[in-house]
């Protein structure tokens, strides 16, 4: 079975020109030739900013650019012609395609209404600031531009329980939870209950709510026939609600359809939890490993490489996590942010995509790089650059996919330096050896189970290549603050 890649194929500041979906069209058959299986696409759906909108404030879910909402036809990424030509010829190149759903809130309503509410505490949802007052939010969401096609379901206040806006007072961000309804449980602890994100917060114990999500879900499938989903902010919604939802969908269209839930946090045992309660029907992103690699770009060689693991999704529960280095949330000037720096990017991406475990995702920016301005949370603008690692990505991805399976041995002997092999398997037999190292250059003596066989370096940082002993050992080096990637030397022409 060939190793899955996946690429998060945009960032946060991806050209908003409308033709995303056009050039990733393009780069399909290229994008599956270097290793990648599978792309998560933004979401597609109309978001309350347009045609300027990232995605996920979200506004109409049946409007994938095909109606005049929001000030455009088009979203940021393009058409819905645009959209479904980009997943057939995904398909076409043999890569699978991930839906990115924002189910936790809606944004930008077409109308004011009326409503009988109680603040709540920022940072404690549990304790009521005050009695019960009415307030006017943007809760009705009537969509006149598709004037009811695909469904006649208008939003309304009561399929929410809560909002951050009161147009009787304007400029107030208060927390506004709805009379008579609860926040939902089976979601993270934070300020007592982390129901509340933002905008107009989706009651999903409304059978209404359920019933259009379920529909939505059909409807998505027949008309782009995706391969799977990303599911936005799953921490803020009740576990339950997941479970409920992808067994309809998987239901009714008799097909697997992969799963990855991004539930930001590093705390692995909140982490497990979701998964628990979701019954391992959902994978979810390994954000504690992110934070990792991050801590470790910033100490250098005065981070232990042997816990590089440690308190980690990948470490704990393998067949659910998905592993990634940086996304569009974590790059520079965004919420999360918390980069990794672009000298141990390299190493990296050699941790995700040259083991055994976890199901490895690239972030588009890491491969092809990116240039932008914005203001960070000082009020001050930046230009940022952010590096291509492709030369480097597309020769890990090539190991990965011709020699990154089998036993894998590890040697986590310093702290400075650690490395791995891979011995292959019967339908890829050709094993493999990766050295890293975040202080000066090391060596390793490592089995690859490949008696007097010459091995180089296809990083091409070591020149010289190495040839194991009579027992299938070899003494493997890298570079300082570098990664060397070893595999056998192809076989010379007599």
């Amino acid at each position: 079975m060939l190793n899955g890649t996946l690429m998060q194929a945009f960032h946060w500041y991806s050209d908003g020109d409308g033709h995303h979906w056009k050039r990733l069209a393009d780069q399909s058959t290229a994008l599956a030739a270097a290793g990648f299986t599978a792309l998560w696409l933004p979401p597609a759906s109309k978001a309350s900013g347009g045609a300027f909108d990232v995605g996920y404030g979200a506004y109409d879910l049946f409007d994938l650019g095909e109606f005049d909402q929001k000030g455009s036809i088009r979203t940021k990424y393009g058409t819905k012609a645009d959209y479904l030509s980009l997943i057939e010829s995904a398909h076409q190149a043999g890569l699978q395609v991930y839906a990115d759903c924002v189910f936790n809130h809606k944004n930008g309503g077409d109308a004011e209404e009326e409503i009988a509410a109680i603040p709540v505490a920022i940072y404690d949802r549990n304790q009521p600031l005050g009695p019960q007052e009415t307030i006017k939010s943007w809760t009705h969401f009537s969509f006149p531009g598709r004037q009811g096609k695909y469904s006649s379901l208008e939003w309304r206040w009561w399929h929410f329980d809560s909002v951050n806006h009161n147009m009787f007072k304007p400029g107030d961000s208060t927390v506004y939870r709805f009379k008579d309804k609860v926040f939902d449980t089976e979601v993270d602890l934070r300020h007592g209950n982390y129901d509340f994100l933002m905008a107009c917060d989706l009651d999903t114990n409304v059978p209404e709510v359920q019933g259009e999500l379920n529909h939505w879900g059909e409807w998505l499938l027949d008309t782009t026939a995706i391969d799977g989903f990303r599911l936005d902010a799953v921490k803020h919604v009740r576990a339950s609600f997941f479970s409920e939802w992808l067994d309809h969908v998987r239901c009714y269209s008799h097909r697997e359809l992969f799963t990855v839930g991004e539930y930001w946090s590093e705390d692995l045992a909140s982490l497990q939890w979701f998964l628990g309660r979701t019954g391992g029907r959902i994978s979810l992103f390994d954000v504690p490993l992110h934070y990792n690699f991050h801590r470790a770009s910033l100490a250098g060689q005065a981070y232990d490489l042997r816990g590089i693991f440690d308190g980690t999704l990948v470490q704990a529960q393998p067949s659910l996590a998905v592993t990634f280095v940086d996304n569009h949330d974590s790059q520079p000037l965004q919420a999360l942010e918390s980069v990794v720096e672009a000298w141990f990017k390299p190493l990296a991406y050699a941790l995700i995509l040259l083991r055994r475990d976890g199901y490895p995702c690239v972030f588009q920016a890491d491969y092809e790089g990116a240039h932008y301005r914005d203001r960070g949370r000082d009020g001050q603008e930046y230009e940022i650059w952010l590096d291509s690692h492709r030369w480097l990505i597309d020769r890990f991805l090539a190991a990965r996919t011709h020699n990154a399976y089998g036993e894998q041995y590890d040697y986590f002997d310093h702290p400075d330096h650690i490395g791995w092999t891979r011995l292959g398997n019967g339908q890829h037999p050709d094993p493999l050896a990766v050295l890293i190292s975040v202080g000066p250059g090391a060596s390793q003596w490592m089995e690859v189970g490949e008696p007097n066989r010459t091995f180089i370096d296809i990083t091409e940082h070591i020149a010289e290549p190495v040839t194991t002993n009579e027992w299938g050992w070899g003494q493997f080096s890298c570079k300082g603050g570098s990664v060397s990637v070893w595999v056998p030397a192809p076989a010379q022409d007599d």
